[in-house]
């Protein structure tokens, strides 16, 4: 995990102005920076944020090498089959770090080889100075951020959040510009002029999720050895995809609310550390407060799988403390994406200062993969829930993978996703629809039964329902929801629900809690809520609340 940063097209008073706005994403790589201009490139700059991961000596970036002297990347991201692709097309290699092979497939086959060849995690930029062109590109899920600025005049920012972007504004002379997320799965390239001005001349997809079609690398597990067993394949690679996110010389753990999602990653995690022969024990994290629900059941896990547990506890005055800095770290007024992220943020806290583990893994994604929502109980076809499916999937990134990246990205963490793995959602997504919808009342019923009897986790681990955890984290007494809901009453928010439209008219506040996070966004991004196209909604159930806990289903189990 790390920070990019570029900037084409303004002049150098200008750019070295913009060293504070650089500064900005420091925290996504605090171990070294760099920021560089090349004579070649007129009006461009290039900078960098390092957390020291894979090849601590010889990976710093922006990275050039002596067999391709024209050619300059930055990449934010792993990139899991490195080894594989020096050994398979005969790359000889000038370092250990992972992302070097991007330059050696650039060089040999243009930006579609350097995207499609990848099994990763990425969000790089490239620029080759001899035919003077910028070359963007970001993983097929977003799991990786990239913001992009480009203005009417051909300024061209780019940047690992948007914060490292929107002080270039200024600089712009009132030119029309725009901000926004580059898309998942795309890559772009720009024509560079002899001003440094950016002229957009190539966007492409390199990779549509739900396609029938396999990835282009190759892939952990040979397709050959896959068999007619579903369960089988589907342990087969979530534990591939697990083990090829060992790589890593930091201490590596893994979040563990005690949920399904969570508990299958990290009793993975812990049996394919071991069989690795890493040579410390696999740390698990758990946060709430006191013995709420999440807290015992994590406890719980990690007692089975033997893992090095930590429980963080927090209180409503932490909640109070962090809020705002939560908002402004994730560059976002959703609702539902801001009440997750409290607890994702303090426990991310306390793993930094506390801890020497650096790399963690956890479960995003499965619920939007194995339609994991309780919503998806209501969804009137097969067809409807496998739309539904895979657009959250799509949008992933604009919401949990938001969430998980800048709430881990702000203490200088690096997420891994194996839930995202390409092979395993290749695999999974290419299954009839109907096996992967809930029966019987149960979401992710297909991934319950996969590791049903395995001993990897008890049945009664497996088969606890969603409804036993909250949608953050619960106490007896008061739940993070309702904490938050406090927090904001009791706050000063300067401007009445009933001129919320004529304010904004993009994504209209509804409540006064969302109303809050919209003024709190609007002070760090403003006239920036196009970052954020629609605000997270369950579907199919007549609900007003984002929260889980206001569809008949949870209501209904509560009760019993």
């Amino acid at each position: 995990m790390c920070g990019i940063w570029a900037l084409f097209g303004l002049d150098v008073d200008a750019a070295v102005h913009s060293n504070s706005v650089f500064t900005k994403i420091i925290h996504r790589g605090p171990d070294a920076w760099r920021l560089e201009a090349d004579i070649r490139m007129a009006h461009s700059f290039l900078g960098f944020h390092r957390l020291k991961v894979v090849d601590s000596v010889y990976g710093m970036q922006p990275m050039k090498l002596h067999c391709l002297p024209d050619l300059t990347l930055m990449c934010n991201g792993e990139i899991y089959n490195c080894h594989e692709i020096s050994k398979d097309f005969g790359f000889t290699m000038e370092t250990r770090c992972d992302v070097e092979p991007i330059l050696h497939l650039f060089g040999k086959g243009g930006i579609e080889m350097a995207t499609s060849h990848l099994d990763a995690e990425f969000a790089f930029c490239l620029v080759d100075a001899a035919k003077q062109r910028v070359y963007l590109a970001r993983d097929p899920f977003g799991v990786r951020p990239l913001f992009r600025l480009y203005s009417e005049t051909g300024v061209l920012g780019v940047c690992s959040e948007a914060k490292g972007l929107v002080g270039i504004s200024q600089h712009l002379n009132g030119a029309k510009f725009t901000l926004e997320p580059f898309p998942p799965g795309t890559f772009e390239e720009y024509s560079i002029d002899g001003e440094g001005r950016a002229r957009l001349i190539r966007r492409e997809r390199f990779y549509e999720i739900g396609s029938p079609e396999k990835p282009k690398f190759k892939p952990f597990v040979a397709y050959e050895k896959l068999t007619g067993d579903v369960h089988s394949n589907i342990r087969t690679l979530l534990s591939s995809a697990v083990k090829k996110r060992l790589m890593a010389d930091r201490r590596i753990g893994c979040l563990l609310s005690g949920g399904l999602d969570s508990s299958l990653i990290a009793a993975l995690l812990v049996k394919l550390a071991k069989e690795a022969n890493l040579p410390y024990p696999i740390q698990t994290f758990s946060i709430g407060m006191g013995d709420s629900p999440d807290i015992i059941a994590a406890r719980e896990v990690a007692k089975h799988i033997g893992s090095e547990h930590h429980e963080i506890i927090f209180t409503e005055e932490d909640v109070v403390k962090v809020l705002d800095e939560v908002i402004c770290t994730l560059e976002t007024f959703d609702i539902t994406t801001i009440r997750a992220s409290v607890g994702m943020y303090l426990i991310s806290r306390a793993i930094k200062l506390k801890t020497d583990t650096t790399v963690i893994l956890s479960g995003e994604g499965a619920d939007e993969l194995a339609q994991g929502y309780i919503y998806f109980r209501d969804a009137p076809s097969t067809t409807e829930a496998r739309a539904e499916s895979l657009r959250l999937l799509k949008d992933i990134y604009l919401f949990d993978g938001l969430r998980a990246d800048r709430t881990t990205a702000a203490w200088s963490l690096e997420l891994r996703v194996p839930f995202l793995d390409l092979q395993f959602t290749n695999y999974m997504l290419s299954l009839p629809p109907d096996m992967l919808r809930p029966k019987n009342g149960v979401e992710k019923h297909l991934l319950r039964s996969a590791f049903e009897g395995t001993g990897l986790l008890p049945d009664s681990i497996l088969w606890r329902h969603k409804e036993a955890f909250s949608d953050g984290v619960t106490s007896i007494r008061k739940s993070l929801f309702q904490i938050i809901q406090d927090i904001v009453v009791m706050r000063d928010i300067g401007v009445d629900l009933k001129d919320a439209k004529d304010l904004f008219p993009h994504c209209t506040p509804q409540t006064r809690e969302a109303l809050y996070y919209r003024q709190m966004f609007e002070k760090n991004y403003p006239k920036q809520s196009s970052l954020i196209p629609y605000i997270w909604m369950p579907r199919w159930v007549n609900v007003s609340d984002p929260s889980a806990r206001v569809i008949s289903h949870y209501a209904a189990e509560k009760a019993k």
